[in-house]
Parts: structure tokens; sequence; C-alpha cells
């Protein structure tokens, strides 16, 4: 329990950049996931393109947004990239 008004705010602050930034990492998770399953499933090219573009857009808002460290978001990307280039040159 904060005993200043001040370190009270900040505590509300707190908690609404938490749920916001725990949003936003949320997102960027289920659009990797659905990458990966299209993989999986063996979806066609364009759709898991598609799919990858918008995982990308994503994680480049969370690391733009202060979510992601850069070199996080890159590395997520990169990874990714390899395995939807991996699939789709074995179509």
């Amino acid at each position: 329990m904060p005993n200043k008004k001040s370190a009270a705010k900040r505590v509300r602050q707190s908690e609404k950049r938490r749920l916001r930034n725990k949003a936003r990492k949320t997102m960027f998770k289920n659009a990797v996931k659905k990458v990966m399953k299209a993989i999986e499933e063996n979806k066609s090219k364009e759709e898991v393109l598609e799919l990858y573009r918008k995982a990308q857009v994503l994680i480049d808002k969370a690391e733009q947004k202060g979510v992601l460290h850069r070199n996080t978001a890159a590395r997520k990307k990169s990874r990714l990239a390899l395995k939807v280039n991996s699939y789709i040159k074995s179509m």
C-alpha cells in the first residue's frame, strides 16, 4: 500500500501500462502461432505469407511501443522468416 499520493498514482499508471503491454505481447504471440499453425497444416503459400506479414507488423509495433527490445524483435522476425522461407521452398 503506497503512503503518498504520487506513489498511489504510480501504482495506477504501472497497472494500466502492464495491461496494455500484456495485450500487445499476446497479440503478436498469437499472430506468430497462427503462422506456425498454417505451416504445419500445409496451407497455401499466399495464406502463409499474409499471416507472416501481419505477424511482422505486430512484432514491429510491439518493438516501437517498448514492449519488446529491438534485438528480441529482430530475432523473432528472423526466425519466423527462416521458417516461412523454408516452407515456401519446400512447396
